[in-house]
């Protein structure tokens, strides 16, 4: 009687032969799977761009009418149309109850004026032109260097 073998010879060439396609293949599929994982993310990332492109032309579709940029200007830039009263509505949670300093130029924010930007702008620098600087009168002159400048005087008793 024969035993059977556990392992014969065709068993072997196969599993080797197995073992050879494996690993011939599991780099290719490896290589394969992660590809459609990398094609997946980027048509999502295509689509949301495209997404995104759509809204961005929507958006500039909107600054053809008039309606709207009148009213963007109205809200960005707080523009009046010409006979109409500009009210600036002042939350009174937001403002302290002390009065403003007496001392020194009044801000331009305080005077409640409703001078173009280009005004209030010219109007600081003027301010600011005025205001008087403070230690410049008493101030010893300095050398090139930051130190005291000799003195012009001659020395009494000589």
């Amino acid at each position: 009687m024969r035993v059977p073998r556990l392992f014969t010879v065709r068993a072997m060439v196969f599993s080797c032969v197995l073992l050879l396609a494996f690993v011939l293949v599991y780099p290719t599929l490896h290589s394969y799977l992660q590809q459609r994982v990398e094609v997946d993310q980027l048509r999502g990332q295509v689509e949301s761009a495209r997404q995104r492109n759509d809204d961005l032309e929507a958006d500039l579709k909107r600054w053809d009418d008039e309606a709207y940029v009148r009213a963007q200007a109205r809200e960005r830039l707080s523009f009046v149309m010409p006979g109409e009263k500009a009210f600036r509505v002042i939350d009174p949670e937001t403002i302290p109850d002390t009065p403003p300093a007496a001392d020194g130029p009044a801000s331009v924010l305080d005077s409640g004026s409703t001078l173009p930007w280009y005004a209030n702008v010219w109007e600081s620098v003027q301010v600011a032109g005025q205001t008087p600087v403070a230690g410049t009168d008493d101030a010893a002159p300095t050398g090139d260097n930051g130190t005291p400048a000799p003195s012009t005087t001659a020395p009494a008793g000589g």
